[in-house]
């Protein structure tokens, strides 16, 4: 990788001293030297676009039809969404894989401490079963020296209720069907130091239910205060986590919300429009991601998803909202 390159590196995750503005800037120009899809967006939308204007933001659509990279090597590895038949999935070209082990591990840390301290139950299907999944090799690495009980359950129903009713501390990831499936066959005591952490829709698996509507269930079935989330994609190398519907991002990643109906207006506190993402991690494919999902953003600096829309009618506002 270029020096230029591998000197920002050093300054992404280093969180006492990050300068978000400075650095975003950075590598925003890094990206417009660099990534071709990138640079050629930008003289669409205004061939003078800054770091942070709404319209610099990449359509996240454009992981499906083009190879977004910020350098011409082979990838160390490419990453793939999931998709239902006949759509065509998302890719991410990864050029150093180091960035995404740092940015999900010290993410995860910072909020719930060290990773091996669990036992960690990953209910994942749909990812399992293929190759690829940014999820799946996030919670791979995560749970290398992690408890003994550690591991994804795919059909292994009997054994993940058993390791549920151990007493020691646990992760519970999965998407939301699977936690939902498990939820109705689980007949036993109320959960115990234990994290039910659900990171994801419905995936065509039944109807689509509001977040609010799926933590209600999962702690009643579980006898549970709280339900966990984690906010991620294949098209990111960080995530934001939270509970009660409010997330939080690391220090090197940044939501803004952008209206749907003028895509040049950034929205204040409370309103709810298009979520953009700054994530610093991307350093080697694009930082500046403008996504399909809607929400607002809170004082606090958490941030809320509230649904869908249809990328490619913004300005009709064509909103598929689901809470």
């Amino acid at each position: 990788m270029a020096i230029a390159a591998t000197e920002i590196e050093k300054k992404i995750f280093n969180t006492a001293n990050l300068k978000f503005n400075e650095l975003a800037a950075e590598i925003f120009h890094f990206q417009r030297e660099n990534c071709t899809v990138f640079s050629n967006w930008l003289g669409q939308v205004n061939g003078t676009s800054t770091p942070l204007s709404p319209l610099s933001f990449l359509p996240i659509s454009l992981f499906k039809s083009h190879r977004v990279a910020s350098f011409n090597q082979e990838p160390q590895t490419v990453f793939e969404s999931s998709s239902t038949t006949g759509q065509i999935p998302s890719r991410h070209f990864v050029g150093n894989l180091a960035l995404y082990e740092q940015s999900f591990t010290q993410g995860f840390e910072s909020i719930y401490g060290s990773a091996a301290q669990y036992t960690w139950l990953c209910l994942l299907p749909g990812y399992l079963e293929r190759q690829n999944s940014s999820l799946v090799y996030m919670a791979h690495h995560l749970m290398q020296n992690a408890q003994q009980g550690s591991g994804f359950f795919l059909h292994q129903t009997g054994e993940l209720l058993h390791q549920l009713e151990q007493n020691n501390p646990k992760i519970l990831l999965g998407v939301s069907h699977a936690l939902l499936s498990l939820a109705n066959e689980y007949s036993g005591p109320a959960l115990s130091n234990t994290i039910i952490m659900e990171t994801g829709g419905m995936k065509g698996k039944g109807p689509e239910i509001t977040r609010q509507e799926l933590h209600s269930i999962l702690k009643s079935a579980f006898g549970v205060k709280e339900i966990h989330s984690e906010y991620g994609m294949t098209e990111l190398l960080s995530q934001a986590y939270g509970k009660n519907g409010r997330f939080y991002a690391p220090p090197w990643m940044k939501i803004y919300i952008r209206d749907t109906a003028d895509p040049g207006t950034w929205l204040p506190y409370g309103k709810t429009g298009q979520i953009c993402i700054v994530d610093l991690a991307n350093l080697y494919s694009c930082s500046f991601i403008a996504t399909d999902d809607l929400g607002r953003l809170n004082e606090d600096s958490s941030f809320e998803v509230l649904g869908r829309f249809d990328h490619s009618e913004v300005r009709g506002c064509n909103l598929m909202v689901n809470s």
